[in-house]
């Protein structure tokens, strides 16, 4: 994990969440300067995976916005939430659509080639089949010729893909992958009986067992856990100061506070 800055100082300012879409505002700075924090911070958010992102009656709403908007005010800005498909996420940012990424991104060493990254929580992964669990799932090699649903371009499905060259290896029949564009997409898949298993962050996973009593997870511990981050553009001074303000949110008891709300606590960091 990154060591993080000393702290910026705070401001006074209110924010105020933009609604979903982004509007054709161009982003102004709060201050002269070229280390200007942009006001509005725009974020580009795949708003497809509650509880951290998704959209309620037509807003974006979930942890990561209310950090988002957190982070904006410890900075004396605004938040606004552009939706963006994760599959074109970070190209979105690279072209300059968005200030940042915030969308329970997991940190790999791919993407932090591309990126920035301030780690703001620690997630793992869980599998999720339906309640009994006939189809004796434990584990990604139990799905050994059977079918799982998953979002693209995520760290679950790049370790589906990996766990099928090791079955392949073996001689034992794939995983039948099936990846949508949105998380969404993929849930509604196992809700329909179409595949055997969904795979997807600890968070999503928590949260569709917890509000439709239909499913369990398979394994008792989270898979994988890794940090998230909130991403910038390589070089951008806005890298720093989100860094600076997350570390201002975990020391001032707001992080804890806006976790709390969406029971997420378990994923905070755990040095702070």
């Amino acid at each position: 994990m990154k060591r993080l800055l000393p702290l910026l100082g705070v401001a006074a300012l209110v924010v105020a969440l933009t609604a979903c879409g982004g509007g054709g505002k161009k982003a102004t700075t709060s201050t002269g300067g070229a280390n200007a924090v942009p006001n509005p911070i725009v974020y580009c958010v795949d708003t497809t995976y509650p509880p951290a992102e998704s959209l309620v009656g037509g807003k974006a709403a979930g942890y990561d916005i209310d950090i988002a908007n957190a982070v904006a005010q410890q900075l004396g800005s605004t938040a606004q939430i552009k939706t963006t498909g994760f599959t074109v996420i970070i190209p979105a940012l690279l072209k300059k659509k968005c200030n940042a990424i915030i969308s329970s991104m997991t940190i790999t060493p791919d993407r932090a080639k591309q990126v920035h990254f301030i780690p703001y929580l620690d997630v793992g992964s869980f599998l999720m089949v339906k309640k009994g669990n006939p189809s004796h799932i434990t584990g990604l090699a139990s799905l050994s010729g059977k079918s799982a649903a998953v979002e693209a371009s995520t760290t679950q499905l790049a370790a589906l893909q990996a766990e099928n060259k090791i079955l392949q290896k073996q001689g034992k029949p794939l995983i039948t992958i099936k990846s949508y564009p949105a998380d969404t997409s993929a849930v509604a898949t196992i809700q329909a009986g179409k595949v055997i298993a969904y795979f997807a962050d600890a968070a999503p996973v928590l949260y569709y067992i917890r509000t439709t009593g239909k499913f369990v997870q398979t394994t008792g511990k989270q898979l994988s856990t890794s940090p998230e981050g909130i991403a910038t553009r390589k070089g951008d001074p806005l890298g720093a100061q989100i860094n600076n303000a997350i570390q201002a949110l975990y020391l001032n008891g707001k992080m804890k506070k806006i976790l709390a709300k969406w029971q997420a606590s378990q994923f905070a960091l755990k040095n702070q």
